[in-house]
């Protein structure tokens, strides 16, 4: 009897960490991952363009494109693309300039 309880434990621990992470928590990470890549982005009324890229785990990277304007006098207001790329374990997010590619509408 003891045996079968160890083992129903052993098959239950799996099950139990699959359900840790709910549909509010990824919502929530992906919520952060948007913010902290708003914040770094050198663009105004910036949006994100479509769906995030989520890498595995074993990478640890979310990819956001976002589209705005640039902020200088100089470009005069033109449209612009950054790549954000988000590590989901420090919450850091870094930007670079992204007009190359232009996103399928």
């Amino acid at each position: 009897m003891k045996n079968a309880a160890m083992t129903l434990c052993l098959f239950a621990l799996p099950l139990a960490q699959a359900s840790a992470s709910s549909d509010t928590a990824w919502a929530d990470a992906q919520r952060q991952a948007l913010a902290s890549c708003v914040e770094a982005s050198q663009l105004t009324a910036v949006k994100p363009l479509k769906q995030s890229a989520l890498f595995d785990d074993s990478v640890g990277y979310t990819a956001i494109l976002l589209q705005g304007r640039y902020k200088p006098a100089h470009m005069k207001n033109k449209a612009g693309t950054e790549l954000c790329l988000y590590h989901r374990e420090t919450r850091t997010a870094h930007v670079t300039e992204w007009d190359a590619v232009r996103p399928v509408r």
